[in-house]
């Protein structure tokens, strides 16, 4: 992305995978040519995102099975916290576990109180190559956290037990969405 620009205002907003696609649940691939097909890819993410009214998007949500993800989200004390990572790796994840509502743009309208820790750590490269460390708390861990899971095949149902995670797969047999994700 160019400096200036608001992301994803030069991308096209692609179709999301709900819950059944067979491309959320398979870990993404190591994104190995940073070049103008990724930066095109992380623009179409960030409108993608902005359309659905998300904070997160993992590149696997809109079919592309690559280690790429972009945010815009903000933390417990309301800072703003904008960005994307190529090849992210979670490094840290600690504090205390907090359970918070957590909902998933794969799984419209369908929310549970999810644990995750409270701090996470994530380090990665931008579109360029260039490495970063991106350190979150409180709802922006939650945030890096959930989207980390995303590339390795995971959602955010796959936290949740007993009475919740029944709850919230019931929910999602029962949504408007579920009959085109057979």
């Amino acid at each position: 992305m160019r400096r200036g620009t608001i992301p994803g205002s030069s991308g096209r907003v692609r179709p999301m995978r709900l819950l059944g696609d067979p491309g959320l649940v398979a870990p993404c691939e190591e994104v190995t040519a940073f070049d103008d097909d990724l930066a095109a890819l992380v623009e179409d993410m960030f409108a993608t995102m902005y359309a659905a009214g998300g904070v997160g998007l993992a590149a696997n949500q809109i079919g592309v099975p690559l280690r790429v993800f972009v945010y815009d989200c903000p933390d417990d004390e309301d800072r703003r916290h904008l960005g994307h990572l190529v090849n992210p790796r979670l490094v840290a994840a600690e504090g205390i576990t907090v359970r918070g509502p957590e909902g998933c743009l794969s799984l419209p309208g369908i929310e549970a109180g999810t644990p995750r820790f409270d701090e996470a750590v994530v380090e990665g490269f931008t579109v360029d190559g260039t490495a970063v460390r991106v350190r979150g708390t409180g709802f922006f861990a939650r945030c890096l956290q959930h989207e980390c899971d995303h590339l390795d095949g995971g959602l955010y149902v796959d936290h949740l037990t007993g009475l919740r995670r029944r709850r919230a797969l019931r929910a999602a047999r029962r949504a408007p969405w579920a009959e085109t994700t057979a």
